[in-house]
């Protein structure tokens, strides 16, 4: 399953976040606790080259306690600050301006001997489509500041927002790079829901993460859908034998009791985004070092 996306809005975006970071004292970074490493846009580096960096391990809650420590621990190695969050419910999030004043305190001395008081912090806020950038804004500034909807692409340009007198921050729409070296990482993007689900295969997609949560996570599978006992004994043909058992379980039959795959499958990716499977992280620091 070969997953490329690129829309053209994004080389815009790119370009206008080139400009803008001129104006950036902190670059805050969402990603996506399942799989934090594939979750992260590496053009945001060479972006943020000399800027103060936050790391927001978003959706935390969806993924594993001990897997979100890890990452924290992997990235403070990497030069980040970082914070676990849930921007839905608004978790971690009283943290963030303490933090912030940490990262920028160099910034702030050098401001405050130059006599310049009172200048707020300005941030730009940046992810993968589909992270939870727009929630988080709005959950961070108590009110609805920009639009938000679960699916990728809903911010299409740049809009500043002023939080407080000490914190400023630019939204920025969810951007990807050109092309994905390392089909696993597209992989796992469509799994989250980062790759505009229109031009997937639900299916294939489902066999994927199938095999993947029966190598990682196959008490999830076996306490949602009670399938495990009944699956094939070949290791090829369990993904296909496990949606099988999904159809049958969820009642996703067609007219004359065969299965209906393609609504299994819709099944069991919204059970994973939307963490019905429990906590599921997809990858781990020391599986990142391995790549």
């Amino acid at each position: 399953m070969n997953i490329q996306w690129y829309p053209g809005h994004m080389t815009k975006a790119k370009r206008a976040m080139k400009e803008d970071i001129k104006l950036i004292d902190l670059v805050i970074e969402l990603v996506d606790a399942r799989a934090p490493f594939s979750s992260r846009n590496p053009d945001i580096d060479e972006l943020a080259r000399g800027k103060f960096r936050l790391i927001l391990l978003n959706k935390s809650d969806l993924a594993k306690e001990q897997a979100n420590t890890l990452w924290s621990q992997w990235f403070q190695e990497q030069g980040f600050y970082v914070l676990e969050v849930n921007s839905r419910s608004g978790m971690g999030l009283k943290k963030i301006n303490s933090m912030v004043l940490e990262a920028c305190k160099e910034k702030l001395e050098r401001d405050r001997k130059r006599g310049i008081l009172n200048r707020p912090v300005r941030a730009m806020v940046v992810g993968i489509p589909n992270v939870g950038k727009s929630t988080f804004i709005n959950s961070f500034a108590g009110k609805a500041c920009t639009k938000t909807g679960n699916k990728p692409g809903v911010t299409k340009g740049n809009q500043w927002i002023r939080l407080n007198k000490t914190l400023e921050l630019l939204d920025t729409p969810g951007i990807l790079w050109p092309r994905f070296e390392d089909q696993k990482v597209g992989l796992l993007l469509a799994m989250l829901g980062s790759i505009k689900d229109e031009i997937l295969n639900q299916e294939e997609l489902a066999l994927e993460l199938l095999r993947l949560l029966e190598r990682k996570h196959p008490e999830a599978l076996a306490e949602r859908y009670g399938i495990m006992e009944e699956v094939s004994e070949d290791e090829s043909l369990r993904p296909l034998s496990m949606l099988h058992q999904i159809a049958k379980v969820r009642a996703c039959l067609m007219k004359g009791g065969e299965p209906d795959l393609s609504k299994a499958a819709g099944f069991l990716i919204d059970d994973f985004r939307s963490g019905k499977l429990g906590r599921i992280t997809l990858e781990l620091p020391d599986e990142v070092k391995k790549q």
